[in-house]
């Protein structure tokens, strides 16, 4: 093995990838540009050997095809998110605003458009699995269990409670929500969330709707039927803040 292979072996820390795609060609550039740099690749041609690869292997993070026969991209991740957080990262041809936002909806992480830049598609895959391995390390900026009306967030077990009974969230939405709580009653802008949870380095083109997806999706489960106030709030032109 070459020096700068070795480097690259390192810098991957032999993360596993399941590239989900029908394309032979994409699967090929991406299981060889992957491997280059560290990354055990295992690839599947259809949504039903996606969702066998998973069980059987386990990966660290899914890079998965909305267009594929058998079982479709936003199927396949509708069936991982029932039981797993693990990262996913959608890759749609669908020009639409609405079949992109679709698959953030039901719990992929990211996604991207095709043809995309092999590139920052390892950039992306870098970010988010930094961001699950800084899930091991406790956050001493917030130790104790915050209370928040009648929510309870604690942020060594990563959980968030209200009257004892736990909320499903998931890694990226307990994420978002303690970036807010570290900045209680401040408004958080879109591009610091980009920043801080993603992991992204600023640029021109970042799509901010990833950020509002998601949110709504957090802002939907904290959500108190009998408690008409509004955990997080809507800052216009910047954000979201949560209530101090």
């Amino acid at each position: 093995m070459s020096v700068l292979a070795a480097i690259h072996g390192l810098k991957g820390h032999q993360h596993k990838i399941l590239v989900a795609d029908d394309e032979a060609s994409i699967r090929r550039i991406l299981e060889t540009r992957l491997m280059m740099v560290g990354y055990e690749v295992i690839t599947a041609k259809d949504g039903q050997e996606a969702l066998e690869a998973f069980e059987r292997e386990q990966p660290s993070l899914i890079i998965l095809d909305v267009m594929m026969p058998k079982l479709n991209g936003y199927q396949v991740c509708q069936a991982l998110r029932e039981g797993s957080d693990v990262p996913i990262i959608m890759l749609t041809a669908l020009s639409d605003v609405a079949d992109r936002v679709t698959g953030l909806e039901i719990g992929a992480d990211d996604y991207m458009i095709k043809p995309f830049s092999p590139k920052e598609l390892e950039s992306r895959i870098r970010c988010i699995l930094r961001r699950f391995e800084k899930l091991e390390t406790p956050n001493s900026s917030m130790a104790r269990v915050i209370q928040i009306g009648s929510l309870e967030i604690d942020p060594n077990k990563r959980q968030v409670c209200r009257n004892h009974e736990r909320i499903q969230l998931t890694h990226l939405e307990f994420n978002l929500l303690e970036l807010l709580v570290n900045h209680r009653g401040e408004a958080v802008s879109r591009l610091e969330f980009l920043q801080k949870v993603w992991g992204f380095t600023p640029s021109g083109n970042l799509d901010t709707r990833v950020v509002d997806v998601h949110m709504s999706r957090l802002r939907h489960k904290l959500q108190n039927c009998g408690d008409q106030r509004a955990i997080i709030i809507s800052v216009r032109g910047v954000g979201y803040a949560l209530q101090s």
